[in-house]
């Protein structure tokens, strides 16, 4: 690593951007590692979970440091505390000039430091975003949420702004916001709405027309108050014109959401490469129907929400490009012909998903169903974590359960899947503790395993003996439980 040029150093770590206390150790190694580090670690200073930002003073000194004295004079006078520049040592980088985001919350959370009066933080946030707007090339990253300050009105808006990537929101920040990003952002690649409000934001929807190369959309409903059916159609009907370019859709709504968004758009987004919906909508047949004429060639991920029905994921998959890697699946709607159905389903995804990495499936114990199953593990060689959800059927018997769980563990022991590294399961099924360590015995040469499951007879003191013995032969790398779900989430 020490004959590495900067250039290549750089590329390598702006793969581990999302893994920050990586980036932050590489800091310590030396001065090339430090100096490649810095612009990519302050492109997105506020995004580091890890960070109470709240309590990082440093971060406060580094953005005030840079503020001319003619307004920490001005500050000051208005009794905001700065630390003055013989306090401290000048700055080693300039590490403003590599920000390339903002974020509302975090900068407002830094700015408390400073005084506890909310004219004075006002007057100070204003001065910030000056700043910022002065010193940062651009921005390709803002979450505006509780956004005060109108700064797409700044002279310099135009230039910083023009290149936007990302944009976090509410929908209860005021029109005007919006319209003012929408006179300068024409190529926001995502948009990510939390939904706060229970009328439409006009603004959101000029926003979302004036996009040219929008390709990932979120929603995300974050109340519970009574709205009618179609108070957000607007927003959502905006998104059928972005078709061509639309890649991403995600929609979540709470449990019992009587408005969810409209249906008739689910066939127009046919350009999709994830669909990711969690919601429990009333009306399940008209989402049901819609998604049967849906054609998506592109798809890869499927994430769908509660009771879905299972001829309803068959004909999503059955219209697809054969590209999926992901079906995740809370749970199916089991109903009267669950036999026929689930065995269809094993059926279309060893026929139609060869790329598989991720599978949630549920199915009754039956030797046909075991040998549908048998021959998906022997294609589909990419699947690396299975979900084994719960099918709530009237095969609910513990020998039914033993039963299910000597048959699964048989199929495994046979087909071995090369890249199986996760299974998670709930209590539909049951591995007695012969069965479990005739399993674990078995997979001894392969790859860890890591088990997931909500059945507490795991807890139990001879499996937890049984596990931590196969945990110490390094056959198992995590086994862990949660009592509370009886499905397990993905």
């Amino acid at each position: 690593m020490s004959y590495l040029n900067k250039d290549i150093l750089f590329l390598l770590f702006e793969e581990l951007q999302d893994d920050s206390k990586s980036l932050f150790s590489c800091l310590l190694v030396n001065r090339l590692w430090c100096e490649t580090v810095v612009p990519i670690l302050w492109k997105n200073p506020w995004r580091f979970d890890h960070i109470n930002y709240q309590n990082k003073y440093y971060l406060f000194i580094i953005i005030t440091l840079n503020l001319s004295d003619e307004i920490k004079e001005s500050l000051s006078s208005q009794g905001i505390k700065l630390p003055s520049k013989l306090q401290y040592f000048p700055p080693l980088f300039d590490y403003l000039s590599y920000c390339r985001s903002i974020n509302v919350n975090v900068i407002n959370d830094i700015i408390n430091i400073s005084s506890s009066s909310p004219y004075n933080k006002f007057l100070l946030q204003q001065e910030v975003y000056k700043l910022l707007m002065k010193k940062c090339p651009d921005f390709r990253f803002l979450d505006m949420r509780s956004m005060e300050h109108q700064i797409f009105y700044f002279p310099e808006a135009i230039i910083r702004f023009e290149s936007l990537c990302e944009l976090k929101c509410d929908s209860s920040i005021d029109s005007i916001y919006f319209y003012g990003l929408s006179r300068i952002c024409y190529f926001i690649q995502n948009i990510i709405i939390f939904n706060t409000n229970t009328k439409v934001n006009r603004g959101i929807v000029k926003l979302l027309e004036n996009q040219k190369n929008l390709k990932y959309f979120k929603w995300e409903n974050d109340f519970d108050d009574y709205v009618e059916e179609d108070t957000f159609d607007e927003i959502f009907l905006v998104l059928v014109k972005k078709s061509h370019t639309l890649t991403h859709f995600i929609s979540t709504f709470r449990e019992g959401s009587i408005y969810t968004f409209p249906s008739e758009i689910l066939p127009e987004l046919y350009n999709l490469k994830s669909l990711k919906l969690n919601f429990h909508p009333i009306f399940d047949f008209y989402y049901d129907e819609k998604f049967t004429h849906s054609i998506y060639r592109n798809l890869e991920i499927l994430q769908l929400c509660d009771y879905i029905l299972i001829n309803t994921v068959v004909c999503i998959i059955k219209n697809s490009g054969g590209q999926i890697r992901k079906i995740l699946i809370n749970s199916f709607d089991i109903n009267y012909n669950f036999y026929e159905d689930s065995l269809v389903l094993i059926k279309m995804i060893y026929e139609s998903c060869p790329l598989i990495e991720h599978l949630s499936i549920t199915f009754p114990s039956s030797k046909k169903h075991f040998n549908e199953f048998e021959k998906l593990l022997l294609i589909c060689k990419e699947l690396r974590v299975l979900d084994m959800l719960d099918a709530n059927v009237i095969e609910e018997s513990q020998e039914i359960k033993l039963l299910y769980g000597d048959n699964l563990s048989k199929v495994l022991i046979k087909v071995t899947p090369n890249n199986l590294r996760e299974i998670r399961f709930c209590d539909y099924f049951k591995f007695s503790l012969k069965t479990l360590e005739s399993f674990l015995e078995n997979w001894k040469g392969s790859f860890q395993l890591s088990l997931l499951t909500s059945d507490h007879i795991y807890s139990n003191e001879d499996y937890l003996k049984l596990i931590n013995k196969y945990k110490n032969d390094g056959v198992i790398k995590d086994f862990r439980y949660d009592f509370e779900k009886n499905n397990v989430y993905f």
